[in-house]
């Protein structure tokens, strides 16, 4: 294995890890997640150079767009849920009681 692979697991481990443990805020929780994307991002990035394929070049802009989207709801919901809740703590946020 070599240590950019290393490193691009290693990313995506810390992250999903981050995303398990920290749950208190949804700030954090959409941190990991966009942490968790940019390591997918560079996986993919990367993989057409090292199999030296040109078709699959396309798949991480389709990424990166997806990201972009996520991250955008998440900062939207982010804005709704401090409106309305007073904060962003995740043990605040309750699906029963929408």
């Amino acid at each position: 294995m070599s240590l950019m692979h290393l490193s691009f697991y290693s990313t995506f481990a810390l992250s999903s890890l981050g995303l398990a443990f920290h749950r208190t805020h949804l700030i954090s929780a959409l941190l990991c997640l966009e942490s968790m994307m940019l390591s997918m991002y560079l996986g993919l990035s990367i993989w057409p150079i090292e199999n030296q394929s040109m078709t699959l070049t396309i798949v991480p802009m389709l990424m990166l767009t997806f990201s972009a989207c996520e991250a955008g709801t998440g900062l939207a919901m982010l804005v709704a849920s401090t409106r309305t809740h007073g904060s962003d703590h995740l043990h605040n946020l309750n699906l029963l009681q929408c």
